[in-house]
């Protein structure tokens, strides 16, 4: 639907002009403006400005966001999604089940992922830092939406098919993981191992969400240039960091993350972080292309979602 001109000045004393000497009245809005200027100065010389219409100008509120249905319905199929891959943490406990419900609930990475197709169809996924293996149980959840037609039209292709392995140094959250795990059909395959220093199987996609700053700089480096022996042709990394240039922002993340590490009983470390420009640097330097998406959606964080596609893909 095309955007109305409105006086912009609201003055009642044009009430008593007809509709089109009002509008020859109106200033035009600055979208008009911007389309006259374009039109003036791209034209060869010696030529006049064709005046563009309202369609030429205006911009199809069907085509820039989904419809109100859709969006009703991809919330409706995100709380069954988000219910499904809650359950079988009952299995591991009171703690395990809580922790899933608060982080699939509020953590915006994980319907992003699900919602921009960043995994996809058929992929071997390898999830470095896997906790209790969330993103395993919520892949699983997708795949039998998918299976019953219910998946949204508004989303990319689902990610059905994964084989997943998930990698993490905590032996309690392993066992929480596998607890779950034994709820779940596919057979997701969990491992207590350091990332520093564990065999990598070769992936197509490799998931590492807030897991590098446990680790110094120059053991991220080494991680990530493994990940990168590690993925297949036209593999994809998807890395979630926390962006240090925005000091309040990634210091807000790093208290919470520590009131995280000691509610799962883990030990309080060191974190070693990094501004965004280091990190999409470190990236490109291994011969990854990269894409940034902000992942701070309802949070205080700084959190930013790093897309690494090798060249290969990109070419």
């Amino acid at each position: 639907m095309s955007r109305p001109f409105v006086d912009s000045t609201g003055a009642s004393g044009d009430a008593g002009l007809t509709s089109a000497q009002q509008a020859r009245r109106t200033p035009p809005p600055d979208e008009t403006r911007r389309a006259l200027t374009t039109a003036a100065t791209d034209l060869p010389r010696g030529r006049s400005p064709r005046v563009p219409s309202r369609a030429d100008i205006a911009q199809p509120r069907s085509e820039a966001m989904p419809s109100r249905a859709a969006v009703q319905s991809a919330n409706r199929v995100w709380r069954e999604l988000h219910h499904a891959a809650c359950a079988p943490y009952r299995a591991a406990g009171r703690f395990a089940w809580h922790f899933a419900r608060g982080k699939l609930g509020h953590d915006p990475v994980f319907r992003a992922l699900l919602q921009r197709g960043d995994v996809p169809a058929q992929a071997r996924l390898l999830d470095i830092g896997c906790g209790q293996g969330l993103l395993a149980s919520l892949l699983v959840a997708a795949q039998d939406v998918h299976a019953r037609g219910e998946w949204p039209a508004a989303w990319a292709d689902a990610p059905v098919g994964v084989r997943y392995t998930g990698i993490d140094l905590m032996a309690r959250d392993i066992a929480r993981a596998e607890q779950a795990a034994s709820q779940l059909p596919g057979a997701p395959r969990f491992v207590q191992a350091d990332m520093c220093s564990a065999e990598l199987p070769g992936s197509d996609v490799v998931v590492i969400l807030d897991v590098l700053h446990y680790v110094d700089i120059a053991a991220q480096d080494a991680v990530l240039a493994r990940v990168r022996d590690a993925l297949r042709p036209n593999g994809r990394l998807l890395l979630r960091i926390g962006d240090a240039a925005d000091r309040h922002r990634f210091a807000a993340s790093q208290w919470v993350d520590r009131i995280v590490t000691l509610t799962r009983g883990h030990r309080v470390a060191p974190t070693f972080g990094r501004p965004l420009e280091a990190w999409i640097g470190a990236l490109q330097g291994l011969g990854f292309a990269v894409r940034s998406v902000p992942m701070s959606r309802g949070t205080p964080f700084a959190n930013v979602l790093l897309i690494a596609d090798s060249r290969e893909q990109r070419a």
